[in-house]
């Protein structure tokens, strides 16, 4: 049987491959760009937010990446990420650029899940779920291996008193990261959902709006 006929069985990992048409083409490249700065503008006024305040808990500063990777797919995803530290890494901590990575990482993942399975109440613990541990091990990489595990957050009281009572420099890093992570990314997650189902029809066609809130048929 080939594989143009169309009883043959669909490839379930086809939306891994770049030819695979994104999920925002019905959608017009100006409604992208504009709901891509609106996210970009979350992001940073969440991260800049939670610098001023030092929360230690909170990040706060994707979710934008979430919304636009969800909507539109990995790379405006990426996108979004990236610009978002480059500009807080402008207007707040310089230390922020090189987590962009983080940002990338991030959008991979929830576009990904979103393009194939969708941005729905079934997927979205899973995505909040696998970010919350992915994030923070590249994260702590890139504050061990450039700041010493310490990068001008409100996580580095807890690194230092980790180190202070013995922890090595990975783990003292990463554990904070960790615990934070799990409640910042499953909460960004689903209010990411929120959001999207508030999105009038008018703006999201009603098509593309149905792929992502509901899984597809198997």
């Amino acid at each position: 049987m080939s594989a143009s006929s169309p009883t043959a069985p669909a490839d379930r990992f086809s939306w891994l491959r770049p030819d695979r048409r994104p999920l925002h083409n019905p959608n017009s490249l100006s409604l992208i760009l504009t709901v891509s700065a609106f996210a970009v503008v979350l992001n940073v006024v969440g991260g800049t937010l939670v610098g001023l305040l030092a929360i230690s808990f909170l990040f706060l500063d994707t979710i934008g990446t979430f919304l636009v990777a969800g909507l539109f797919g990995i790379r405006w995803g990426i996108l979004v990420g990236v610009l978002s530290n480059l500009v807080l890494g402008v207007t707040d901590n310089p230390n922020t650029i090189p987590f962009a990575l983080v940002q990338i990482a991030i959008a991979i993942i929830v576009g990904g899940i979103a393009n194939g399975w969708g941005y729905n109440a079934k997927t979205v613990p899973v995505i909040g779920l696998l970010v919350a541990i992915i994030a923070p091990v590249i994260g702590t990489f890139i504050a061990v291996a450039l700041f010493g595990g310490v990068n001008g957050s409100g996580l580095d009281v807890v690194v230092l008193w980790l180190q202070k009572s013995g922890q090595g420099a990975f783990s003292s890093a990463f554990w904070p990261r960790l615990g934070s992570n799990f409640i910042d990314k499953v909460l960004t997650a689903f209010l990411v959902l929120a959001i999207i189902k508030a999105i009038p029809a008018s703006l999201i066609k009603p098509r593309i709006r149905q792929s992502i809130e509901a899984a597809p048929a198997t």
